[in-house]
């Protein structure tokens, strides 16, 4: 995480975009593919989320361990929060696999953030957020299509209530609206968030190693500052995981939401 904050030169280097191409963890043993430190990161998340679940699950009581009620407690708000509360109890439960997976795969990519010897977010690379951005919007047309599959494209292009000869210009905005907007700012949003959030806790603590190891004299006192600022930012970064993950799991929601409406 702490980039080279200082050098023989003595002076200080600001994180980087080059925090997010790591080298070839394989390079050397000749094989077919590229597997880099982030990739191990989404491995680890991807490890943990299955075992948490796994092992929550598995044996589960009536008078539930205190393991099994964080699991438990976890499934609810997003079937309660989400997946209900937007969708209805019948398409709510229809969709909740793909929500709740959607959920906490984000969280537990976003958390390896502030997680020691990782320090990076699996979701900081546009592989991730593209790939759940994909699988949101072929939820949202399957949906669509599936409820009402004459008047699903005619009602997302063709709005009811609008003169005839305006179509011309709201049916080109609806389709960018609806069918690419969505996808991207749904990619973008999570990917930007992890990427900045990395960039400025590496900028917190390699201050603080500048200032308390590198500078001399007084200067040494500003690496109080940067390191209380980094921890402050650490906690910061954790209320912005969970967000990214419900804000992401939430939007999909509603776009399913649109697409099974009644007007569909």
């Amino acid at each position: 995480m702490i980039a080279n904050a200082s050098s023989s030169d003595g002076e200080f280097h600001p994180p980087s975009i080059s925090d997010f191409f790591p080298p070839n963890i394989l390079e050397g043993l000749g094989l077919p593919i590229e597997f880099t430190r982030i990739n191990l990161v989404q491995v680890l998340a991807t490890i943990v989320l299955v075992l948490v679940f796994v092992i929550g699950t598995r044996r589960m009581r009536m008078i539930p361990t205190r393991f099994q009620s964080i699991v438990e407690m976890g499934l609810d708000f997003v079937r309660v929060n989400i997946a209900h509360d937007l969708l209805g109890r019948k398409d709510g439960d229809r969709f909740l696999p793909l929500l709740t997976t959607m959920f906490f795969m984000i969280l537990f990519m976003n958390i390896t953030g502030i997680i020691p010897f990782l320090n990076i977010a699996g979701t900081s690379v546009i592989a991730v957020p593209l790939l759940l951005a994909v699988v949101s919007y072929v939820t949202f047309i399957y949906a669509g299509l599936r409820k009402s599959p004459k008047n699903f494209l005619k009602n997302s292009l063709f709005p009811s209530g609008v003169p005839p000869f305006l179509y011309i210009i709201v049916t080109p905005l609806e389709f960018l609206s609806t069918f690419i907007i969505r996808p991207v700012t749904l990619t973008l949003r999570l990917l930007m968030n992890m990427i900045v959030g990395h960039l400025m806790l590496v900028l917190f603590f390699s201050a603080t190693q500048f200032f308390l190891f590198t500078a001399d004299g007084l200067w040494k006192a500003f690496g109080v500052g940067t390191l209380a600022f980094g921890l402050a930012f650490t906690l910061f970064e954790m209320l912005v995981a969970f967000l990214q993950a419900y804000v992401f799991t939430i939007l999909t929601a509603v776009y399913i939401q649109l697409a099974v409406a009644e007007e569909h």
